[in-house]
């Protein structure tokens, strides 16, 4: 593979704008390249003089060239000069030295790699710096989690030898002041006095020098830092009379009592449960951070990487010496000579191998390298056995109602109008998840960070493949169930008694399958759905993550699955009693849930928009619940006209679900995708966009467009002779999941871009413990 293109595979998605522009350089080098071909035209005469200078090469007889080229002239190509500036810092500007005609795009090519080299030295310090600050705060979170640890365990768990700080400690908090462990003192950490401040970007490596005798560096402030911590070591829990735990509202109970005392924090309790959740907390948090640390040290390896090669190419077809001039500023700069991510990476590793994994090197280092999965054959090989298997089984329902003539008899007709809610069911399901595996094939083409975005664990996220084989088995079952029932219909005296459970067997397998709790069939991805589902029901209780209001949405747009699940229970209470089907509907019971069911899902994302509006302060949230408030409106009253036809109920249906359809829609395009900026570089869209033709988003709106006014049905009354009953309703319902199928990819790309914009490629877990005196500061601030 050519660098290049591992060079855009290995990158970050969410930081891509900060890594040099690769390509932009190479396009410079190939202008450079036809510059000089169109300057020097090959002739006969001088091939003929290449073929000889060749044949002198490889000879050795091209003694006087040798002899010209002996001398360095590789510092009259190129001269690197470094700038100071007062609030950016350094910056470093390289000088041609070259006769500048003809030369144009050789200094563009140096402008463009300082602009690029200055722009990623610059976002990797800031990033740095960055890691830094977190350090100070990890280093007082493990110093307040150590203390509650000896607080719970009791007098016999060891104090002062987990108080040696093995996680972090820096002195005065500074990032300026951490040196690299190439320059540092040796200090042996392990064979310090307790309480023993040392720099994180100590390397281990170098502690097995001198080790018997430790240097440290001494200083008036170490002296006032080793008094101070040597005062504390009398008490090492007074630590404790200083924090609170924060309150972070993950169940319904905490929410409550969150509410009631209009607080946040809460006094410590010192219990066994308190200091577990603590700890689980604190090892999340250790672990993205071990993660942000991999990244900034691979960040930092590829564009040295980069750096490298397009001067490799430059001298290539330059023909001029300057790699080497240029890359030894680029050695000097802070990205070639930072060690504190390295460091810190090794200091990481001990302190989660020591406070949480009982000081198992395999299982501490288990947890925090990443997991990659791998894609399997045989996932891809079932899911083109299975979709065959469906496909076939489709056919076959087809042909042999076709055969029987079922369309034609009204006996046939009424059969179908029976079955159809019980199987359209799995019919929605099956197309939601196909539109779901294309979904992730294209984010992943177009490198959004779906799995980031949703919070799934690292390694446990489905694969496009192995949705779609979960899509194609369930639709292999469904077929399979709909043409035994047909095929048993056809006897219905032989199997009287058997065919009415064949949708009810099929249910039990699906919900089985769902809820079945041995580790099979992506057990971690099931767990998952199921606690976003639970979440969604639980909305007003819970904080509100994105998995949770992108699910909700999905269910907004299966109000026909949810349906149908009402009218199972129904065909297996009433309808398989009394042979028929208008049944349903002339119960009450049956129709008040029937209105139910359909707004339940609208008003999962009303609580959720309550409550981010009154956690975030967001008014945008105000304006959405209210989206979804008349939303709810216009379901009841379309639902009422379906019930009983009648001129007031149309005129109502047809005015709410205008003014919900055209909200909705504007919502849509502005809002979720961040289409329509007026002051855009792309005209009627946004300024940064993945797909590169334009049209595919004004095609994307239009059809937004369309199908969202697909409740015009109730209106025009479409009349298909070969579509009867409930299959119209179906269609049309399969259309709405369609159209959910294309917002979820643009909701994601706008959601991946404003990541992008902000470097944010980690989610940030709350800290668990909070200061007195840093709120105390905060307030005098």
């Amino acid at each position: 593979m050519k660098f290049g293109k591992d060079f855009k595979r290995e990158m970050v998605p969410e930081w891509i704008e900060a890594y040099v522009d690769y390509n932009g350089l190479k396009q410079i080098l190939q202008d450079i390249r036809h510059s000089k071909e169109s300057k020097q035209p090959p002739t006969p005469a001088r091939s003929l003089e290449q073929r000889l200078a060749l044949y002198r090469n490889f000879s050795g007889l091209n003694l006087q060239s040798s002899a010209q080229n002996t001398g360095d002239i590789e510092d009259q190509v190129i001269s690197v000069n470094t700038v100071h500036h007062e609030n950016s810092g350094k910056f470093y500007i390289t000088k041609f030295l070259g006769s500048p005609e003809g030369a144009e795009n050789e200094i563009r090519f140096f402008n463009k790699l300082d602009q690029e080299f200055n722009k990623v030295n610059t976002f990797y310090k800031d990033k740095v710096d960055e890691v830094m600050r977190e350090v100070t705060l990890l280093n007082k979170q493990m110093d307040a989690l150590i203390a509650l640890r000896i607080k719970v365990m009791g007098p016999g768990f060891d104090a002062f030898g987990s108080l040696q700080r093995l996680s972090f400690d820096i002195n005065n908090s500074t990032p300026s002041r951490i040196t690299s462990p190439l320059r540092m003192t040796t200090v042996d950490t392990d064979h310090m006095p307790v309480g023993t401040s040392f720099d994180p970007s100590y390397s281990r490596q170098g502690s097995s020098t001198n080790a018997s005798h430790p240097k440290v560096p001494i200083n008036r402030n170490t002296l006032r830092e080793k008094r101070d911590i040597d005062s504390q070591k009398s008490d090492p829990l007074e630590i404790l009379d200083h924090i609170k735990i924060v309150n972070t509202f993950e169940s319904p109970m905490s929410t409550i009592r969150g509410v009631l005392k209009e607080s946040k924090e809460n006094d410590l309790s010192y219990k066994k449960e308190e200091l577990k959740k603590v700890e689980q907390r604190l090892k999340i948090i250790f672990f993205e951070f071990y993660q942000k640390l991999r990244l900034l040290k691979h960040f930092s390896y590829m564009n040295l990487s980069a750096l490298a090669k397009i001067l490799k190419k430059y001298e290539k077809i330059t023909s001029r010496k300057a790699a080497r001039s240029y890359m030894k500023m680029v050695d000097k700069s802070y990205l070639g000579s930072s060690e504190e991510v390295t460091s810190l990476l090794d200091r990481v590793e001990t302190t989660f191998i020591k406070h949480f994994s009982h000081s198992n090197r395999r299982k501490g280092m288990k947890i925090l390298r990443p997991k990659h999965k791998i894609e399997k054959h045989r996932i891809t090989f079932l899911s083109g056995f299975l979709s065959g298997c469906s496909i076939a089984l489709l056919v076959a329902f087809i042909l042999l109602r076709d055969d029987r003539k079922l369309m034609d008899k009204e006996e046939g007709a009424s059969y179908l109008d029976k079955i159809v809610p019980l199987y359209s069911f799995y019919a929605y399901i099956v197309l939601h998840m196909l539109l779901y595996a294309a979904n992730i094939y294209f984010w992943r083409r177009y490198k959004i960070n779906y799995a980031f975005i949703f919070g799934f664990k690292q390694g446990t996220e489905l694969s496009y493949r192995e949705v779609f084989l979960l899509s194609n088995g369930l639709a292999m079952l469904v077929f399979a169930a709909l043409l035994m029932h047909l095929h048993m219909n056809s006897r219905a005296e032989e199997y009287v008694t058997r065919i009415e459970y064949v949708p009810l067997g099929l249910m039990t397998v699906l919900l089985f399958i769902t809820f079945c709790p041995f580790n099979i069939i992506y057990r971690s991805s099931r767990l998952f759905l199921i606690r976003c589902v639970f979440r969604c029901i639980c909305a007003p209780l819970y904080k509100v993550t994105l998995p949770d209001f992108f699910l909700a949405d999905q269910l907004t747009s299966q109000v026909e699955a949810i349906r149908s699940l009402e009218y199972y229970i129904c065909y297996y209470t009433w309808v398989k009693s009394s042979h028929g089907h208008n049944t349903c509907q002339s119960h009450n019971v049956y129709n008040i849930f029937y209105f139910i069911l359909a707004v339940i899902p609208y008003w999962f994302r009303f609580f959720q928009c309550i409550r981010r509006l009154f956690e975030e302060k967001d008014q945008a949230q105000a304006y959405n619940a209210l989206r979804y408030f008349l939303t709810i409106l216009a379901v009841v009253i379309k639902t009422a006209y379906s019930l009983r036809k009648s001129l007031t109920w149309e005129v109502l249906a047809i005015l709410s679900s205008l003014v919900t359809t055209l909200f909705n829609t504007y919502w849509d395009i502005v809002v979720d995708w961040g289409l329509l900026r007026r002051k855009s570089k792309n005209k009627f869209l946004r300024d940064k966009l993945i797909l590169r033709h334009k049209s595919v988003y004004f095609i994307a709106m239009v059809l937004d467009v369309l199908l969202r006014f697909a409740w015009l049905q109730l209106v025009l009354k479409f009349n298909v002779p070969s579509l009867q009953g409930s299959t119209v309703s179906s269609i049309f319902a399969c259309l709405e999941v369609i159209r959910r199928g294309m917002w979820n990819f643009f909701r994601l790309e706008n959601e991946h871009l404003n990541n992008v914009g902000k470097y944010r490629a980690f989610k940030s877990v709350p800290l668990p413990f909070v200061y007195h005196e840093e709120d105390d500061e905060d307030k005098e601030e």
